[in-house]
């Protein structure tokens, strides 16, 4: 069966930026960690940018991604493929590494941009929510009224500030070098496709992956991307950032995070790795007392641990926390983690329908 691209599958012009870089790269013959070095990504995620840019194109693997290549013009005869050089230096690495997005934009934390790894300074507060906005876009052009609504609600400045702002945050982020990383179109302003790595854009990536390692039936694939997912928080998302949007997606992230860990420990759990689950119960339970899918998860790991006193006191601890701040005795999901423990029931204490739910973008 032939491999080439036939003529009604879409060109490469139905890529982003990123995506025909990583075609160009396949076509020369570079391997998935050349291509990560090249362009200053994760092995991981040219995997998965390959993989995408399959599905997109129509094309049945990377022999036939590799011939799209040449079919669109990416590539030119007699510059690929190639045989795998010893050395990574050669000019199709370095011209892509000279043209791959280099700056990465951080949400999941103090706002913070960094470029060939250097922290960039980004001025005043509310400049930076204008830009954490138009992160968060992911891609879509925002009109200067959307600005103005998503950064200062219902108290907009006096003074038509959005321009000066978008002005600073160009030169800001170009440092002096390099072409504009923000965009004006008809539409609006947005960052420029393919030229800026964001977090919260990856993070979502991660959990549609999660819930198709789950729908699968692959609890270690579950548990590892999970944890990758988790890594990417440094602290509470957007921390300190001014506007409306900035509140929504802070607590929008804040409980996709909780949702994570739980996914994550919940699988743990069901393989049996209770040492390993407790240690982070404990803490997640402490920073979220009223939770009380947590706290059964906790009771349930303590228990199947052989902790069953331990898994009471969680039980207690809970109840009163409930009923002083906020005047409810226990619900089911802990009353019946708590009946299972005292009837000693080999399987413990279940989980609640909402325990390790991760809810999608």
């Amino acid at each position: 069966m032939p491999t080439t691209a036939t003529t009604d599958r879409p060109d490469a012009t139905a890529l982003g930026r990123q995506e025909r870089q990583v075609l160009s790269a396949v076509g020369c013959g570079l391997g998935d960690d050349e291509i990560a070095d090249a362009l200053a990504v994760p092995a991981d995620t040219v995997a998965e940018l390959l993989a995408r840019i399959l599905v997109k194109l129509g094309l049945r693997d990377r022999a036939a991604a590799i011939v799209h290549a040449f079919d669109c013009g990416l590539v030119a005869p007699g510059r690929g493929p190639r045989a795998r050089p010893a050395s990574r230096t050669g000019t199709v690495a370095v011209r892509a590494a000279e043209s791959a997005p280099r700056m990465g934009i951080s949400l999941l934390g103090p706002l913070q941009v960094r470029r060939d790894g250097r922290l960039l300074r980004l001025g005043h507060l509310r400049q930076q929510a204008v830009l954490a906005v138009l992160a968060l876009g992911a891609g879509r052009p925002l009109g200067q009224q959307e600005l103005l609504d998503d950064v200062w609600g219902m108290e907009p400045p006096v003074a038509n500030v959005v321009p000066v702002y978008i002005y600073r945050l160009r030169k800001a982020l170009c440092d002096g070098d390099g072409p504009a990383v923000i965009e004006r179109g008809p539409r609006g302003y947005q960052l420029v496709p393919g030229a800026v790595d964001v977090d919260v854009a990856r993070l979502e990536e991660l959990v549609t992956g999660i819930g198709k390692a789950d729908r699968a039936g692959e609890p270690l694939e579950t548990v590892r991307l999970c944890a990758r997912a988790l890594d990417l928080f440094r602290g509470e998302p957007l921390a300190g950032l001014p506007g409306p949007l900035a509140e929504l997606e802070r607590l929008r992230l804040v409980e996709r995070r909780i949702a994570l860990v739980q996914r994550k420990l919940e699988w743990q759990l069901r393989l049996g790795q209770e040492a390993e689950a407790i240690a982070e119960l404990f803490a997640l339970s402490a920073a979220h007392p009223l939770n009380e899918p947590l706290a059964a998860m906790l009771m349930r790991a303590l228990y199947r641990g052989g902790r069953q006193a331990d898994a009471l006191s969680v039980f207690e601890r809970a109840r009163r926390r409930l009923a002083d701040d906020l005047g409810v005795p226990p619900s089911g999901v802990l009353r019946r983690a708590r009946r299972m423990i005292l009837r000693g029931d080999e399987a413990g204490p279940g989980l609640g329908p909402s325990a390790g739910t991760v809810a999608g973008p």
